[in-house]
């Protein structure tokens, strides 16, 4: 069993791989940062279709948090100010804004600074949203 959380980003994506390189500079997290491309996605509890569709934060019990609130999760566990900031982030309304930008933000990455045409999502996946299940959280 895990002992400690795993965040899983887009390995093809050099806008995410530039903002995870950021974070683990700035933010030093205590957790496991891997890209999709190379986690045993199974083992996690976690789709592949999911991990390139959001930013997922998996906690040791096997929760998963994506998008804005894996974001959220990582500030949490980064501690000092971050922690501040990452609890707001869980909170509403901030947590519909956070929500918001961040779904504007993945579907427009090819576009930002840092970003490739790889960093495209595909076209079927721009809009969509993911039900929650028993193990997952929004």
């Amino acid at each position: 069993m895990r002992t400690r959380p795993v965040l899983i980003y887009d390995g093809d994506c050099a806008f995410c791989t530039s903002s995870v390189l950021f974070a683990e500079r700035r933010l030093r997290p205590s957790c496991e940062i891997t890209p999709w491309q190379f986690a045993e996605m199974g083992s996690l509890g976690a789709a592949r279709e999911r991990a390139e569709y959001e930013l997922l934060w998996i906690t040791p019990s096997g929760l998963i948090h994506g998008g804005a609130q894996a974001v959220a999760k990582l500030l949490l566990n980064a501690g000092r100010g971050w922690a501040v900031l990452g609890a707001l982030l869980t909170l509403p309304p901030l947590r519909w804004i956070a929500h918001g930008v961040y779904r504007l933000i993945a579907n427009n990455r090819e576009r930002l600074p840092g970003g490739t045409p790889a960093c495209a999502l595909p076209a079927d996946r721009r809009q969509r949203t993911w039900p929650p299940d028993s193990r997952t959280v929004r």
